[in-house]
């Protein structure tokens, strides 16, 4: 998710535990209103939402109370054709150019995507494992690279890049990552990034030669001290973390300084129940504050309504 404006939260905020789907939730297929194992996603300020559809090879837009979606880059079959995309995983909106900044995973690519046209893209940066991507107020843009184990700030227009976060080989060590996946960027620059193998995030501040452990760091696990392979990462302006916690089936929140989280919707088992999650991956919120989540394994986005103070 783009970083222009981030919703103010309140401390101790609690969210509806039943969720309501608001796009896909009807299995795997190419059918419009079918979303098989969505991932990345990013919310527009009138609820709009933009998802990386990776087993589709397209990304789709989904609009408040939309039966069905509408492919807005990619849906041209599997391939490394302009007009194509293979197995994207993250997608942003970058407003000042009205464009898609698309993570194409397996053309080791990221694209730009023009909005108007939707009929082709640019490749912007190559030769990439990337998984996630996001962009500052600066409009630097953060690609993790999950085979070099490393996060990279890249000016508008450079294709080389700055290695921001790790890239001092795959491990566990503070200066280092394993697996990067998505990717957050705070008002002050520092940088948050899934570490998925090691099974927490980390925050780098503008910088720093090694990060600190803000969520897990406990080995792969299911309590509260621990995450399971986490994907989605948001950070409000408190400074809270907010974490897929894909394999425990659960979104958590981890305060400032907390050496521990808090469920705060699925941990209910794995299912399709409206308070059951299924491996989410992306997440983000409406400028209101309600939770958006990639439910990958249950084919939809769930929404979660922020409850009234």
């Amino acid at each position: 998710m783009t970083q222009y404006a981030l919703p103010n939260i309140p401390l101790h905020a609690r969210w509806t535990q039943n969720g309501v789907t608001i796009a896909g939730g009807h299995g795997e297929g190419n059918a419009s209103n079918q979303l098989p194992c969505p991932l990345g996603l990013y919310v527009h300020d009138d609820q709009t939402v933009v998802i990386a559809g990776s087993v589709n090879h397209r990304i789709v837009e989904w609009k408040t109370d939309a039966t069905s979606g509408q492919v807005v880059a990619g849906g041209n079959g599997e391939g490394n054709r302009t007009d194509q995309l293979n197995d994207p995983t993250d997608v942003i909106v970058d407003k000042d150019t009205d464009s898609l900044i698309i993570c194409d995973r397996r053309n080791r690519r990221v694209m730009r995507w023009p909005r108007r046209s939707r009929t082709s893209g640019e490749t912007i940066i190559e030769e990439i494992d990337c998984w996630g991507l996001t962009m500052d107020d600066e409009r630097f843009l953060y690609v993790p690279d999950y085979q070099k184990d490393e996060v990279r700030r890249y000016r508008v227009e450079e294709t080389k890049g700055t290695a921001v976060a790790g890239g001092n080989g795959r491990g566990d060590h503070l200066n280092q990552l394993n697996y990067p996946t998505y990717v957050f960027v705070d008002r002050d620059h520092s940088v948050y990034v899934s570490d998925n193998e090691n099974h927490r995030v980390m925050k780098w501040h503008k910088g720093a030669k090694e990060g600190i452990v803000v969520a897990g760091g406990r080995g792969k696990g299911n309590a509260l001290t621990q995450l399971s392979y986490p994907n989605g990462v948001f950070v409000d302006p408190l400074g809270t973390v907010y974490v897929a916690d894909c394999w425990n089936d659960r979104v958590m929140r981890w305060y400032n300084g907390a050496t521990q989280g808090n469920v705060i919707v699925g941990g209910n088992g794995r299912g399709q129940q409206a308070n059951q999650l299924d491996c989410p991956v992306g997440l983000s919120f409406d400028r209101h504050g309600n939770l958006y989540v990639a439910d990958c394994g249950n084919h939809r986005i769930q929404r979660f309504s922020i409850e009234a103070r």
